[in-house]
């Protein structure tokens, strides 16, 4: 069941600190997705925290950090650069005692094969999850065209790590994948425990509001919304507008 709706960081926090005070809604904090913060992680730590003061103590997720970043990288150096990385915010996940931390999987179509990709990411959390089982991960598709190494890699992980999931990005697979999002959908049912949601028409990344172009969110919500399965889910829009006609058009839906 969809249990909690968060809006992005993407907004400014005058216009976070008022969606909050309208909505109830929680924040996903994009702050240590960057490796520039992530250098100066105290700094960081306390600006958010300053923010989540100001909000009056949403509940929040965490977007992980993915500029530069490769988890299925075949090189020993970079893989470690990557788990490094990927701890610092998990760490401030578990400070901020976030509903979620959300990675992206790294793989750029153009430049990698398909062929053993999954067993590849397979190992990299196997790496990665032993030893941090309180925060809920979750893998997210963004350039990814094909949706069956997400599911392999979750088949294969989360018997083993129940708090490993899937992250299905609607606008992500609309726009760069052949496959329709319900596709998506009905192949990762059983591993969706987070959803972003936001539109666009097929031909570019717009996080523009739900309702607005051809992104199948309803259907999607009606397939979901039933599973056992505690789902969060987050509001990416790239204005505060875009953001409430969205939350508008969930609470219709929902």
């Amino acid at each position: 069941m969809i249990t909690q709706c968060f809006f992005s960081e993407l907004l400014s926090p005058e216009e976070l600190i008022r969606i909050r005070r309208d909505t109830g809604c929680g924040l996903e904090l994009i702050q240590f997705s960057v490796s520039e913060n992530l250098d100066h992680f105290s700094d960081t730590m306390r600006k958010e925290k300053e923010l989540l003061v100001r909000m009056d103590h949403p509940p929040v997720t965490i977007h992980g950090p993915f500029l530069d970043l490769n988890p299925m990288t075949f090189d020993s150096r970079i893989r470690q650069v990557v788990l490094d990385r990927f701890a610092q915010a998990y760490e401030a996940a578990e400070e901020l005692h976030a509903a979620r931390i959300i990675f992206h999987s790294g793989m750029v179509p153009t430049v990698y094969f398909l062929e053993g990709w999954a067993e590849r990411m397979t190992a990299f959390w196997e790496d990665f999850l032993p030893g941090r089982r309180e925060i809920p991960v979750c893998m997210e598709n963004v350039l990814d065209r094909e949706y069956e190494p997400f599911a392999e890699i979750a088949a294969a992980l989360t018997d083993r790590f129940p708090n490993f999931g899937i992250c299905l990005d609607l606008g992500h697979a609309h726009c760069y994948s052949n496959h329709p999002e319900t596709d998506w959908t009905s192949a990762l049912k059983p591993y969706i425990r987070h959803l972003h949601l936001h539109d666009n028409d097929g031909t570019a990344d717009s996080h523009h509001a739900l309702g607005t172009d051809t992104v199948q969110w309803e259907t999607v919500m009606d397939a979901v919304r039933t599973q056992p399965q505690d789902i969060t889910m987050t509001v990416e829009c790239n204005t505060c507008q875009d953001a409430q006609t969205s939350l508008q058009a969930i609470q219709k839906q929902l």
